[in-house]
């Protein structure tokens, strides 16, 4: 009965931390940005099926000189704007897939107005109010979730942001149409007149001729303004970052990668090592791992690569190092980088092999590292000799971390 009591928390403990990994590994950005996504189908077929039912048999007939666009009256510029947000947010949720961060934002923004939307209406969608209320607390709850700068969502959200100003300039100019000169009846014209606008071209054979018209010229020149430019920072910053980043790593930190010290891993081990060698004056290079988290400085000399391949080693300067640790939590990959060490290393370079696992210490000690270290086995013995009253000494722990090989013990 003792035995299943203490058993008994245990196992809760065993089940909660398999939950937690479990919650921590699962993908819930494909699942936020399918609710995002069904929040904009619901937005978005009924603003197509009123816009549908204005010209049922063509939709080319909205394109045909001198249509009259009832679809412009105030009265279904609520269903536009319904049709706009309900198209942005399918397009958002695409962004979300790649955990952009550009994506989230523009996610809530736009979550918040179509909340504005359904409170808006005469017969408010209580559950659509309630649904997208639920998704903004999600994204809210899940925000360290979407922490990249992806190129794709960028792009995405510039292609959103230009597409709206162009929705909204069109349809502007169609509504004031009449205050041009000369006036402007036919969506070709209305579309010509808002790129030469946002482009801020300006031909002049279009003029606004009363107040409105003329705010709203000034309102697309603005925005279209805005939109360029943000579009080009949010495509083109990432990249040009990107290159700067890596010039500056390359031309300043590789000269450095003399008389240093390399790390290869991630452990706990690994990023306490790096901690105490580098208050201690050390230049260290670190090689993690790709697609690997890690808590290293951000001023660190990180490359990203497999070090069990010998031109990462290279661009990690192994030739001029004096140290290298093989500090991953896998026993093989440790033995491949002292393999693969073999190759670029210099003669006066050390290497250090670590052994998580008790039962690999002959395999690592066959590739020959200049020392094998083992947590297991040096703390097994420590303890066992604080236990029977036995000495520890340096010679200990220097026969630990430099065994002597067997075809070296002297015979008797």
């Amino acid at each position: 009965m003792g035995t299943n009591t203490a058993k008994g928390p245990m196992d809760t403990r065993l089940v909660y931390n398999k939950l937690k990994r479990w919650h921590t590994r699962l993908p819930l950005h494909w699942l936020l940005a399918a609710l995002v996504a069904v929040n904009g189908v619901a937005l978005l077929l009924p603003g197509l099926e009123a816009a549908y039912a204005l010209h049922p048999w063509s939709w080319t007939n909205w394109m045909n000189t001198g249509v009259t666009w009832t679809f412009l009256d105030p009265s279904n510029l609520l269903a536009v704007s319904r049709l706009m947000i309900g198209a942005a947010l399918a397009i958002m949720a695409l962004g979300l897939i790649f955990r952009a961060r550009i994506a989230w934002g523009a996610a809530l923004l736009l979550l918040a107005c179509s909340g504005l939307y359904y409170l808006l209406r005469s017969n408010i969608h209580t559950g659509l109010l309630v649904y997208t209320i639920v998704i903004v607390a999600l994204l809210l709850l899940y925000w360290r979730r979407f922490d990249r700068s992806s190129l794709a969502a960028g792009s995405l959200f510039a292609i959103l942001g230009a597409t709206s100003l162009l929705i909204y300039a069109v349809l502007g100019t169609l509504y004031l149409g009449n205050e041009f000169h000369p006036h402007i009846t036919d969506v070709a014209t209305a579309f010509y007149f808002s790129i030469v606008s946002m482009s801020t071209v300006g031909y002049g054979d279009i003029t606004p001729q009363t107040i409105p018209a003329r705010l709203f010229t000034a309102s697309i020149i603005i925005l279209g303004i805005t939109v360029f430019a943000t579009s080009i920072s949010v495509i083109a910053g990432p990249i040009i970052g990107g290159k700067i980043q890596r010039l500056v790593k390359g031309k300043l930190t590789k000269p450095m990668r003399k008389n240093h010290i390399i790390i290869a891993g991630v452990t706990p081990l690994a990023q306490n090592v790096y901690q105490t060698l580098h208050e201690r004056g050390h230049n260290i290079t670190v090689i993690v791992p790709p697609a690997t988290s890690h808590n290293y400085p951000e001023d660190a000399d990180i490359i990203v690569g497999d070090a069990t391949d010998a031109e990462i080693l290279k661009e990690a300067g192994a030739d001029q190092a004096l140290y290298l640790l093989a500090l991953r939590s896998d026993d093989s990959e440790n033995a491949f980088i002292i393999l693969a060490s073999r190759e670029v290393c210099s003669a006066r370079t050390r290497t250090v092999a670590l052994a998580n696992t008790a039962t690999h210490l002959r395999k690592i000690r066959q590739v020959n590292p200049d020392i094998v270290f083992s947590l297991q086995s040096l703390g097994a013995e420590i303890l066992a000799r604080m236990v029977t009253g036995q000495s520890i000494d340096n010679n200990l722990v220097t026969s630990m971390l430099f065994p002597t090989k067997p075809e070296e013990t002297p015979q008797p």
